[in-house]
């Protein structure tokens, strides 16, 4: 075994010093609170009084509750409808945004600024856009078109498409992962693909998706993490209406926690949501194997 020198040993006490308030952050704010969370979720606790212990009957009371299923159902119709959505939308305007044109930072920064401006405006403003009475949409549609518009956020056929829609807004992220996926790819292979004659279409299916596949990957699972986590959209507009179609999963969860203060349930449900999202990306990546292709694989 090797022996420290004095200068790996004064190294490594700064690593330690300067990790140190990181650390403690971790372990004060994101850490402590998460087994704490465990631990509660085995317990009736309404934040008055101390918690006590009940052992799993969180969990039982929650597979025997119709609105757990009920948010449940709703949260995962809103992931497989919002994360292909999402992913497709990010990918052709990174796509169009990779092209040499006039304006081209310009364009880039208008599509993304909506992703960095908070989730509660862009709530307020897609209310407005898709308001049923005065909204811009239905205006349009009936002044350009004669068409009487949806109900969007009223109805309960719409609302939980009407929330994929503003995905338009908040995929600013994703679109810049997949533009610098995009900007590092060989321009040689599609001098050669030009060559022998592949047009653009043959040139995206043949070289760009399979060389940028590890980012569509990372894509995928990050938007379906934030899927499953929707809350913001169903809280400013529809408080989980109408007829709890928008009823997510986490804003159950926030109902629970916070407006019944049922504390020990909520951390139930919260771990719950967890070994769902665990178990999805899990099988998300056993599943991606054939599919992906890597420029380095070790095991080659």
């Amino acid at each position: 075994m090797r022996k420290l020198t004095m200068e790996m040993k004064r190294e490594e006490r700064a690593f330690w010093v300067f990790i140190l308030p990181w650390l403690i952050g971790f372990i004060v704010f994101t850490g402590g609170p998460i087994l704490v969370s465990l631990l509660l979720s085995f317990t009736e606790y309404n934040v008055i009084s101390s918690p006590s212990y009940i052992g799993i009957d969180n969990y039982s009371s929650l597979f025997q509750d119709k609105l757990f299923y009920k948010s449940l159902l709703v949260t995962l119709y809103y992931s497989v409808m919002s994360v292909p959505f999402t992913i497709i939308t990010s990918l052709v305007i990174a796509v169009l945004l990779n092209t040499k044109i006039r304006g081209q930072s310009l364009l880039r920064t208008v599509y993304y600024a909506p992703s960095i401006i908070s989730g509660v405006a862009v709530s307020f403003l897609w209310s407005w856009l898709l308001n049923p009475q005065f909204g811009v949409v239905n205006s349009l549609l009936y002044d350009w078109f004669g068409i009487v518009g949806p109900g969007w956020f009223t109805s309960s056929a719409t609302v939980v498409p009407s929330m994929v829609l503003m995905q338009l807004t908040a995929s600013g992220s994703t679109m810049v992962i997949f533009l610098a996926a995009l900007q590092s790819l060989p321009a040689d292979l599609y001098e050669s693909a030009s060559i022998d004659g592949a047009g653009r279409f043959t040139k995206f299916v043949k070289i760009t998706a399979p060389m940028i596949s590890p980012v569509i990957l990372f894509n995928t699972i990050i938007s379906m993490i934030a899927s499953l986590q929707v809350f913001t959209e169903a809280y400013v507009i529809t408080k989980g209406g109408p007829d709890y179609n928008s009823y997510f999963y986490v804003y159950y969860l926030f109902d629970t926690a916070f407006k019944q203060f049922r504390m020990g349930y909520a951390s139930a449900q919260a771990w719950i949501l967890f070994i769902i999202i665990f178990a999805l990306t899990v099988v998300s990546l056993l599943a991606s194997k054939k599919f992906i292709h890597y420029e380095y694989d070790p095991k080659k």
